[in-house]
């Protein structure tokens, strides 16, 4: 090898090993100066988060709920008929199923004939009151003819124009006709008590067809709910536990229904996450069932009171080994809009997330 090759690599040899000393001093500088700076754009990045993330609240405790209502009724009977089958939208004031309606058709009969009964009933107090004032009328008239003979009688028994035995029948007599007289007045009085004493009353104004009244309209009210309606438009659930003949008692759920007009959301956010949270703030909403679907809602309700104070052993806070544990308050949420074409079943999971607008300032921190 010539002295000039060997010249050649000692010098790339030594200019390399400076290029190196070179770079590991680079890297040296550059690191702690990456350290920090990537140290302060993380904490500058979170503090920036922090700053402007402050105007929405977010849960996924969420979930779909509805107007929903077990279906019974307040009558007895066998059921006659039913009209839906499972999971049928129904409309409010549509015939859902029947209970055996003869019995309440004779009933209302009854009353029909009872309500009937008592106008006649009134009607002959009317005429027996009538008659019976009659009577008194004439007794009275006998009554004092009785006295007048009495009287005749005994100014002539004295000069013998009468005798003692003829005074005595006149009093006799005028004694039995005030007694009969007495008993008719007796007879007219109770008539006039039927009357409410009032011989003119209309027949609707007495207690009787008052009475009457009353269970006629109960009767035509039993027979009206034995035929059970949709009390509002949405769709029906386990209709198939309800069949024809059997007997259904009063006030037995038969099936439910779930209502497709009245559908919120209910949330669950932590106590802690309602600070800034009001009545009518917008709300976008998530449904797991339908990924990439958004509703818009609004915050129409926040509850006065947490889940567990509604809950059948509620936690005993005066109790040695309480531990405290963040609440959650229940918040309802009104749909505005969203997809028409995705129907939204009740106890369906959800995202929610409340636009507060609430803006942190630096004075938060201190």
């Amino acid at each position: 090898m010539s002295q000039a090759n060997i010249a050649g690599r000692e010098q790339t040899a030594s200019e390399s090993g400076l290029a190196a000393v070179q770079r590991m001093n680079r890297s040296r500088l550059l690191r702690p100066v990456l350290m920090i700076g990537g140290v302060a754009v993380v904490l500058l990045a979170a503090f920036f988060i922090w700053l402007f993330g402050g105007g929405t609240v977010w849960t996924d405790d969420s979930y779909v709920d509805a107007a929903k209502v077990s279906l019974s009724t307040d009558v007895s009977g066998v059921v006659d008929a039913v009209y839906v089958h499972d999971n049928q939208h129904v409309v409010a004031g549509q015939k859902l199923f029947a209970i055996g309606q003869e019995q309440y058709k004779i009933a209302l009969e009854r009353a029909q004939a009872e309500l009937e009964q008592a106008v006649e009933g009134i009607k002959a107090a009317r005429h027996g009151y009538q008659q019976a004032q009659a009577q008194v009328q004439s007794a009275e008239v006998q009554v004092e003819k009785d006295k007048a003979d009495l009287a005749r009688y005994q100014a002539v028994v004295a000069t013998g124009g009468a005798t003692r035995a003829e005074t005595d029948d006149a009093r006799f007599t005028l004694q039995a006709d005030q007694e009969h007289l007495a008993e008719l007045e007796q007879a007219a009085g109770q008539q006039l008590v039927k009357l409410q004493d009032n011989p003119d009353i209309n027949p609707k104004d007495t207690p009787e067809y008052k009475q009457a009244q009353a269970n006629l309209l109960e009767a035509q009210r039993e027979l009206q709910h034995s035929v059970v309606r949709a009390p509002f438009s949405g769709t029906v659930t386990n209709v198939e536990q309800l069949q024809p003949g059997m007997f259904l008692p009063a006030g037995t759920a038969a099936f439910g229904l779930v209502s497709d007009t009245d559908v919120f959301i209910t949330a669950q956010p932590k106590e802690d996450q309602l600070t800034w949270v009001r009545p009518g703030q917008k709300v976008s909403i998530s449904v797991d069932t339908y990924p990439g679907q958004t509703w818009k809602g609004e915050v129409q309700s926040i509850s006065p009171a947490t889940g567990s104070e509604f809950a059948i052993l509620p936690a005993q806070n005066s109790s040695g080994n309480w531990v405290k544990v963040v609440q959650r308050i229940p918040v309802r949420i009104k749909i505005l809009s969203g997809p028409s074409n995705l129907p939204l079943a009740a106890g369906m999971s959800t995202e929610i997330t409340i636009h507060t607008d609430h803006r942190r300032h630096l004075s938060d921190l201190f």
